[in-house]
């Protein structure tokens, strides 16, 4: 069986390299999230929890969007209502949390890339990336979308919500 290869030229230098396709995997996740506009009386941003599961490892958190530059640190006091992900991974960490900590976003298409560090995909094998929205004065919604690392490029997956969340799509580069 042959292994497909990958030419890279260097035109200035005269170097020349074959390298193994399967080195030139996709190592950047793009992640879509819509947070839909919401016709209510008291509208507020949703409190939003990115993480990555993987059988038999610890929830890997890869972003918490929230009200993270409130006085005093009081924008954390909610993140506890994003349930699921304050139960495997939230309630360990310490905010604000460097390189995950972000504010909350306005309704529309929100994207956000991740790499393959950032995913604590280090090892072969199934993941799912899960993403949770919370708000004030409404409800809370939980997706669910299953990916496997390696990844091939432009593969991925989607989820959608009905309520806190719209569309949410995946994909490598």
């Amino acid at each position: 069986m042959s292994m497909p290869y990958r030419v890279l030229l260097s035109v200035g230098t005269g170097v020349f390299a074959a390298v193994p396709a399967a080195l030139a995997a996709p190592a950047t996740m793009d992640v879509t999230v819509t947070i839909p506009q919401l016709k209510v009386a008291e509208y507020h941003k949703p409190y939003v929890a990115i993480w990555v599961e993987k059988a038999g490892a610890p929830a890997k958190t890869v972003a918490v969007w929230y009200d993270h530059d409130m006085k005093a640190n009081e924008g954390t006091k909610w993140l506890r209502d994003v349930r699921q992900w304050w139960r495997a991974s939230g309630r360990s960490l310490k905010f604000p949390a460097n390189g995950i900590t972000g504010a909350t976003r306005a309704p529309g298409p929100q994207k956000i890339s991740f790499t393959r560090a950032q995913l604590g995909a280090t090892a072969p094998g199934d993941y799912v990336l899960v993403i949770e929205a919370a708000r004030e004065v409404g409800g809370r919604e939980l997706l669910r979308i299953p990916f496997t690392w390696p990844a091939k490029a432009g593969a991925g997956g989607r989820a959608a919500g009905k309520t806190e969340l719209g569309a949410v799509s995946v994909s490598f580069r």
